[in-house]
């Protein structure tokens, strides 16, 4: 048995079975894969997928169990190489990010900017997705650093620590009447057209929540992945605009001179935690634990082993 078998079978569980796709992501032969993964089935004497004529229709009760080990074995593998690069070439290499486009664009770049000045040999690559797909390049090992609101800490196979707290905020045109009233309540948005987030990005479970909570129904006129559309679709006069409140730092340092008006709604609303996430059992070089450190001040280099090694329990911001 060897190194590719165990690429081929696990890229194969990962593509839903299909070759053809596996192949193709492994820069290979569908003929090849399929061949040797009968090769490693033969040499186990087990059969690790079911089939269909030449297709692979589920994966067995054995073969969940040797998936598990080939885990564990590319696990190891990928920590082998990042050993090799910490020592023989410690102030150099790639951090491969995750993350969602809020956090790309209004939190990133300082840390970013922060950590090159200290590794300048080190190059960031930045992946941006879905917090789901956040947490699936994490797990595939596409990237080693995730950081997203949602649903990262529902991953057994990943390790996460809150970052940071952060609250909704509305935004309005200049004139616009909610923007006058001193008190705004989740039954007032309920009456105006609403722009924000897609349901599974930027804390948009809280929002739905509180209105569900209160039994309203809101009126949602544009969903976007973007707090710069967001703004833009208020300033066409289309909806108030919920965004999160590093999305408008711009509006607040234009002051008086903006056309849009911004108001807190972490009472309507409540707090939001985006949290940093690692998978588990992963080997972390020496500036993946200075960019944590770069990126919140509650995160040090102990506090990330402990949570890696299954000694920390959360802690609250």
């Amino acid at each position: 048995m060897n190194l590719h078998q165990f690429r081929f079978v696990q890229e194969a569980a990962r593509r839903n079975l299909n070759l053809t796709e596996a192949a193709k992501a492994l820069h290979t032969s569908q003929p090849g894969v399929s061949k040797a993964i009968i090769e490693l089935e033969a040499e186990l004497g087990i059969d690790i997928f079911s089939r269909h004529g030449k297709r692979l229709k589920r994966i067995t009760e054995p073969g969940q169990q040797v998936l598990k080990s080939i885990e564990l074995i590319m696990r190891e593998v990928g920590n082998l190489k990042r050993i090799g690069e910490q020592y023989s070439a410690e102030d150099s290499g790639t951090l491969s990010m995750a993350t969602t486009h809020t956090q790309a664009r209004y939190v990133l770049p300082q840390p970013v900017a922060r950590l090159r000045e200290t590794y300048p040999k080190v190059n960031v690559s930045l992946h941006q997705g879905s917090p789901d797909q956040v947490a699936k390049m994490l797990i595939d090992e596409v990237a080693e650093v995730g950081i997203a609101t949602e649903s990262l800490a529902t991953y057994a196979e990943l390790v996460t620590l809150p970052c940071y707290e952060w609250q909704h905020v509305l935004v309005f045109p200049v004139g616009h009447v909610l923007a006058q009233k001193e008190a705004i309540s989740l039954e007032d948005l309920a009456l105006e057209p609403l722009i924000t987030y897609h349901p599974s990005y930027t804390g948009r479970t809280k929002i739905d929540q509180a209105f569900a909570t209160r039994k309203l129904a809101p009126r949602i006129a544009l969903e976007a992945i973007d707090s710069d559309v967001i703004k833009t679709y208020v300033r066409l006069g289309l909806g108030v605009g919920i965004a999160a409140e590093m999305a408008v730092r711009d509006v607040a340092l234009e002051g008086e001179k903006s056309d849009l008006v911004v108001r807190p709604a972490g009472q309507l609303f409540g707090q939001n935690i985006t949290r940093v996430a690692f998978k588990r059992g992963a080997y972390l070089r020496n500036f993946v634990y200075t960019f944590a450190e770069l990126l919140s001040d509650r995160l040090s280099r102990n506090l990330i082993d402990q949570a890696m090694n299954g000694r920390a329990n959360d802690y609250e911001l």
